[in-house]
């Protein structure tokens, strides 16, 4: 069996999605830009981008590099590298595209981009996104998608060891 990932035309450079994104509104497209760890994916990240999708446009998911996980969530994460996270994000249906981003937030993207929409989880309202300033300087909106926050990898890594205990080493 081969170790080499899975090659997915989902998962692009910079360079590419900007190209996409051009293609996108010339045909008269929104363009929705969602982003995050998506270390462990679970219901809820599954949820929360099909709300992302369902507000109508191409979905992009930008996802962070691991050295940004790491900083962000700290020691042993992420659990799975970027490319893993971007492919397992790429094969679902509502995703148009995925991004792997170094910065530790959005907001050269969003610059980048110019994204009609940007989406953030039930956790943050459209007041409390971080991104908000940039996103409406480059005259999109913020809107709010999915389910109320129920899910959290953290949660669901502790319930699997709960269950099945820490492994051997």
């Amino acid at each position: 069996m081969s170790r080499t990932p899975l090659k997915t035309r989902k998962v692009v450079t910079r360079a590419a999605l900007r190209r996409a994104v051009a293609r996108w509104r010339r045909a008269g497209e929104r363009v929705i830009l969602t982003n995050g760890c998506f270390d462990v994916l679970h219901a809820g990240h599954v949820r929360y981008l099909t709300a992302a999708k369902a507000l109508g446009g191409r979905l992009i998911v930008a996802v962070n590099t691991d050295a940004t996980v790491r900083k962000l969530k700290g020691k042993g994460r992420p659990h799975f590298p970027a490319r893993e996270r971007a492919e397992i994000l790429a094969a679902l249906a509502a995703v148009d595209a995925v991004v792997i981003f170094p910065e530790p937030d959005v907001r050269a993207l969003i610059r980048e981009l110019r994204p009609d929409i940007h989406a953030k989880g039930t956790d943050y309202t459209a007041e409390s996104v971080p991104e908000r300033a940039a996103v409406l300087a480059a005259g999109g909106r913020v809107a709010i998608a999915g389910d109320p926050k129920g899910h959290s990898t953290k949660d669901l890594i502790a319930a699997i060891l709960a269950r099945f205990g820490s492994p051997a080493r």
